[in-house]
């Protein structure tokens, strides 16, 4: 039994007390069955009269007969085990039956519903459809439905941690002080759990249905309240080391924005002045840039970058793939290539004497800017003086990897960015430990991009559209999703595309990149793509790269509804970079009615990353949005960060207040206890307890 819950990261009581419901079965309103109406969620009560296997057509189907004093219904499945449901229903149980009542050829049924036996009869007693069960019942009220557990059955699960609830629930630590209790009218933890787990009768249905009872917004307060307590002291820890101060004159910086091949936009100058600004201080900067696809993000970061070279400091870029870092490195070379920096390009790719070579002029010192990927964190790379560190996509690596790279210096400066833009309402509370700056504004010259959704029907148009495109002069991607499931379909895919493109385009040379072209192969496609060599890249993994090819102007891709809204977001940002008109093509096969459609709908009607950001959080939630393993956020067990933000701003405000009244957590031992038995390793806090 541990090792099943173990599956579920349930390793202890207190884990099993905190593994919440995710919804409830109201069952205070049990209807005859004669009361039924099709179409909706109801609940009955009745004895089985028969059961088994019968037959629809040439399907298997498990069918219960249920029936009460005022008629009978029919229960069915469809896959089932049938030694397993032999098992589980006899004739003569009562059983309360839950799910969406429909109707077939006049009578009522349910398809999968939720079965709660309430009696198990001998199998032997005579069932009498006359007979009133009501009787016999004692009527359940709100009951339970918990996440499946393999192996375990959901009545099990319900009985264990029903079993568990009165002895334990006491023991339980609350880790919300009093004061801040009693100011927020929160009931106390044990109260919550009780609650929680068996809600009383007197429970509105809506406010148990929206997460919104007393005992729920206790428990989601003390989510946001750990998860905000612990940025809140990392931020803390940061701003109390002592750093390197970094001056930077004025008069440098105008030189170095002379120096650059382009102007920059205000926000790129504002978003300097807030960096420059920290970077005085005698503690580390810790800030991120947000910008969206094309804001200029990389050379701000290149600037800041020459501000602590220009005081004598190494500068460590890390990137999270091969050719994200290969693009920064050739940027940086083309950008500040006036400057004249000695700089290395660290990746797994080099070979073991090159790396070794690399490693020993890095540790000398030789090198004041060095680009990589996670090969920069490795223990062999040593920075004699490390003074500032930035990191691109932040969200791509964990915290600890992040944290392995600030301890090759000596409490660098940090700068990371994001292309991903998260929604501003959130921004503070994902990135809590790091002052924000935001670049609003697009470099003159860049073009609107023509968005458009197309079906299968269009294809033949399309090839005609990339041809006239590619015959004037431009270039084209088209891309595949990544299916995941299966490597070999993704490879199947992108290459039968590739194919067919090219019977139809034969004039045109057209590359092929996808999970298994080997990284020479692929640094060779991506160079002849960017010099123009070939016209039209078909790729899954085009969504890895950052490349800038102003003469790219038609993005087209494939199954687009597969794509989370961000992500469609960053693909059409890689069209648009040059003077000429660009088009984003969204194919699907998906209807015009489908909510698959409808979300596509939003890349037709906006281009700003950050409404788009806002709709793919409503739609997908913030787990896939965010992607919160990557992003070193802990899971959130039941606070949601749209439906609940009120309460989340609540939170915040208190744990920041908290901190500063009691900065080493002594006025109340609970919290400093659950948060590091629960929290510490996943947002990394060093200096808790």
């Amino acid at each position: 039994m541990a090792g099943l819950l173990a599956q579920k990261q349930i390793e202890s009581v207190e884990d099993l007390l905190l593994y919440y419901p995710y919804r409830y079965l109201d069952q205070r309103n049990l209807l005859k069955i004669k009361e039924l109406v099709p179409g909706q969620q109801q609940v009955t009560v009745g004895k089985i009269a028969a059961c088994g296997v019968a037959y629809a057509g040439k399907r298997r189907i498990f069918e219960i007969l249920l029936v009460d004093s005022t008629g009978a219904m029919s229960l069915k499945w469809f896959g089932f085990y049938q030694k397993q449901m032999m098992a589980m229903y006899k004739k003569g149980m009562v059983v309360i039956v839950s799910g969406t009542v429909t109707e077939f050829r006049k009578k009522i049924q349910m398809i999968h519903p939720i079965v709660q036996v309430i009696e198990d009869v001998s199998a032997d007693d005579e069932v009498k459809p006359e007979e009133d069960i009501e009787p016999t019942l004692k009527a359940p009220g709100i009951v339970p439905v918990y996440s499946q557990v393999a192996g375990i059955g959901t009545r099990s699960l319900r009985r264990i941690i029903a079993r568990l609830l009165e002895p334990f629930v006491s023991l339980v630590p609350d880790p919300i002080p009093e004061d801040i209790r009693v100011k927020l009218n929160l009931i106390p933890k044990n109260e919550a759990l009780l609650e929680v787990h068996h809600p009383s009768p007197e429970t509105s249905a809506e406010d148990l249905e929206k997460f919104r009872t007393p005992a729920f917004r206790r428990e989601i307060f003390e989510e946001f309240f750990l998860m905000e307590m612990g940025l809140a002291l990392k931020r803390r820890s940061v701003k109390r080391e002592a750093g390197t101060s970094i001056q930077v004159a004025s008069e440098n910086v105008d030189a170095w924005k002379q120096g650059l091949p382009f102007q920059l936009t205000g926000a790129q100058c504002r978003v300097l002045e807030e960096i420059f600004a920290d970077i005085a201080q005698p503690h580390p900067m810790n800030r991120l840039i947000q910008g969206d696809v094309g804001s200029g993000k990389t050379v701000v970061a290149f600037l800041t970058a020459l501000a602590a070279i220009e005081n004598g400091f190494q500068v460590a870029l890390m990137a999270p793939t091969e050719i994200l870092a290969e693009q920064h490195y050739l940027n940086a070379r083309k950008i500040l290539g006036s400057f004249k920096l000695p700089m290395a390009l660290l990746t797994s790719r080099l070979t073991p004497d090159e790396k070794r070579r690399a490693q020993a002029r890095i540790k000398k010192g030789l090198f004041p800017l060095v680009i990589g990927t996670h090969a920069l964190i490795a223990e062999k790379v040593s920075f004699p003086n490390l003074g500032m560190v930035i990191i691109d996509e932040q969200h791509r690596f964990g915290v600890l990897q992040r944290a392995a790279l600030k301890e090759k210096g000596n409490h660098p400066h940090v700068l990371v960015m994001t292309a991903t833009p998260i929604p501003r309402t959130l921004s503070m509370t994902i990135y809590g430990d790091l002052d924000l700056s935001v670049i609003d504004e697009l470099p003159p010259g860049r073009q609107k991009i023509q968005t458009k959704i197309i079906g299968e029907k269009q294809r033949r148009g399309l090839y005609q559209f990339l041809k006239t495109r590619i015959e004037a002069g431009e270039q084209a991607y088209v891309v595949y999703p990544l299916v995941e499931e299966s490597e070999k379909l993704d490879l199947k895919d992108a290459t039968q595309m590739s194919e067919e493109i090219q019977r139809f385009l034969p004039e045109f040379r057209i590359g092929l990149l996808h999970g298994r072209t080997p990284p020479e192969e692929k640094e060779t496609i991506m160079r002849s793509f960017k010099a123009g060599d070939i016209h039209l890249l078909v790729s899954t993994t085009v969504i890895e790269v950052g490349i800038d090819v102003p003469n790219a102007t038609v993005m087209v891709i494939e199954h687009a509804e597969r794509f989370g809204l961000s992500q469609l977001h960053q693909l059409r940002g890689r069209v648009g970079r040059g003077h000429q008109a660009s088009y984003c093509l969204l194919m699907t096969p998906v209807g015009k009615t489908a909510p698959a459609y409808q979300r596509l709908q939003v890349m037709v009607e906006t281009e700003d990353g950050f409404k788009i950001a806002e709709e793919d959080l409503r739609l997908r939630g913030p787990g896939d949005f965010l992607g919160t393993r990557q992003s070193g956020l802990p899971d959130l067990r039941i606070a949601n960060l749209i439906r609940d933000y009120s309460i989340l701003k609540e939170a915040r405000k208190e744990a920041f207040a908290w901190i500063e009244k009691d900065p080493h957590l002594m006025m109340h031992p609970p919290l400093l206890d659950v948060l590091k038995r629960r929290w510490k390793e996943k947002l990394a806090l060093a200096d808790v307890g």
